[in-house]
């Protein structure tokens, strides 16, 4: 695939978090993450904010799609307040969740804490610098099944599921 203009290649493998393994207490540094995934095409708009300063970060960001299971190339360009007003009316889906950030044998992970109808879904994820990278990193204790390659698991996915679908898919029913 090539390359589209501005974009960079984001390599990032996601796992589901075991309760029973989930850090006691939980990392101190997180963010609140609001996400819009817009029903017209493949845009995210993000809105995080920073637990510790509560500075707010505005993001827009396309994902071209999948080359292989957790390889896309990605554009993100970073918005003002006023930027971000004007977009969040748009058409969309929301996503809301927390992001802890563990540091586990020098490898960042950041784990992802549903809200609303994902309420109970815990992932986790982290990204590398090249494929090789990728494959290498071996999970926390904490990590369970690989959802790398589960289209369901990812955010404009996980942005349309409803709670049944997201128990049958944990077999929690």
């Amino acid at each position: 695939m090539t390359l589209p203009r501005y974009a960079r290649m984001e390599r990032e493998r996601r796992f589901l978090v075991r309760d029973e393994r989930w850090p006691e207490p939980a990392p101190p540094y997180s963010r609140t993450i609001e996400d819009l995934y817009l029903d017209c095409g493949r845009l995210r708009l993000r809105r995080m904010v920073d637990a510790d300063s509560g500075c707010v970060i505005y993001k827009l960001s396309k994902k071209y799609g999948p080359e292989s299971p957790g390889i896309e190339p990605i554009v993100t360009t970073m918005l003002s307040e006023q930027e971000y007003a004007a977009l969040a009316v748009l058409s969309g889906r929301r996503l809301a969740k927390t992001r802890h950030y563990d540091d586990t044998s020098g490898r960042i992970f950041g784990i992802d804490v549903f809200a609303g109808e994902l309420e109970g879904l815990v992932l986790c994820e982290t990204e590398a610098d090249s494929e090789v990278e990728l494959r290498a990193i071996v999970p926390p204790d904490y990590a369970g099944t690989e959802v790398t390659a589960d289209p369901f698991f990812t955010g404009g996915s996980l942005s349309r599921a409803r709670r049944d679908e997201l128990l049958a898919k944990l077999g929690r029913q």
